[in-house]
Formats: structure tokens, C-alpha cells, sequence
């Protein structure tokens, strides 16, 4: 829906659902840090040398359908989402900064999941 550039929808950011947001944001945060402390319980650090690259988005769409389930979302789109967030975090791992990474895409999955169902991320 294009608007005239005064007072139109042009240009601005989607509208979020700040509770959806926070639900999300707090589930995911919560599950990927009991999963996390979980596996480092049970697997020595060189296991996450050689199969992270495997386990850990594994265990993040996991956390992210436990996520859904608890917030009431739609599994199947969360679960794009939550792949579009881990994308981002790809990123961060390879530089370095795994956690950091980890706590960007928390929040990018949070807003991806709270956005106005139908609405782009850009209009």
C-alpha cells in the first residue's frame, strides 16, 4: 500500500508486536542457554571443535520450534525465521564472536517473529 510522502507508510519500519517480541526474545534466550549449559555438561570442548558446525544450528532451530510451541506460533514460518536470524549469526562465528552472534540473532529472530503478520520488514 504506497502512500504520498506525508503521513504515507512509505519508508518506515513494519510494525512489531512488543509482546510477541519479548516472548519470543525471553523463550529463545532461556532455551539456548539450558541447551547450551546442558551440552557443555555432557560433550568435552573439542566435540563442539569438530561437530559445532553441525550441532549448533541444529540446536538453535530446535530451540526455535520449542520457542514457537511455547509462544503459540506457527512452527514452520519460525523456523524460516529462525534460519534467516542464524544466517546473521554465521557471521559473528566467523570472527570470533559466537555469543555475541548468538544474542544479535535472539533479537533479529524476536523481531522477525513480531512483525505484523503480512507485513514486509520495509514498506
Amino acid at each position: 500500500m504506497e502512500h504520498g510522502r506525508r503521513g504515507g507508510r512509505r519508508g518506515r519500519i513494519a510494525t512489531v508486536r512488543f509482546e510477541v517480541f519479548w516472548r519470543v526474545a525471553v523463550v529463545q534466550l532461556v532455551a539456548v542457554a539450558v541447551l547450551s549449559v546442558i551440552l557443555a555438561i555432557v560433550f568435552s570442548h573439542g566435540f563442539f571443535e569438530e561437530w559445532g558446525w553441525l550441532v549448533g544450528p541444529l540446536a538453535w532451530l530446535g530451540c526455535a520450534w520449542l520457542t514457537a510451541r511455547v509462544v503459540g506460533l506457527d512452527p514452520a514460518p519460525t523456523l524460516w525465521r529462525a534460519l534467516a536470524a542464524g544466517v546473521v549469526s554465521v557471521l559473528f562465528v566467523l570472527v570470533g564472536l559466537h555469543w555475541l552472534g548468538a544474542a544479535v540473532a535472539v533479537g533479529i529472530f524476536a523481531y522477525l517473529c513480531a512483525r505484523e503478520p503480512g507485513e514486509r520488514a520495509w514498506t
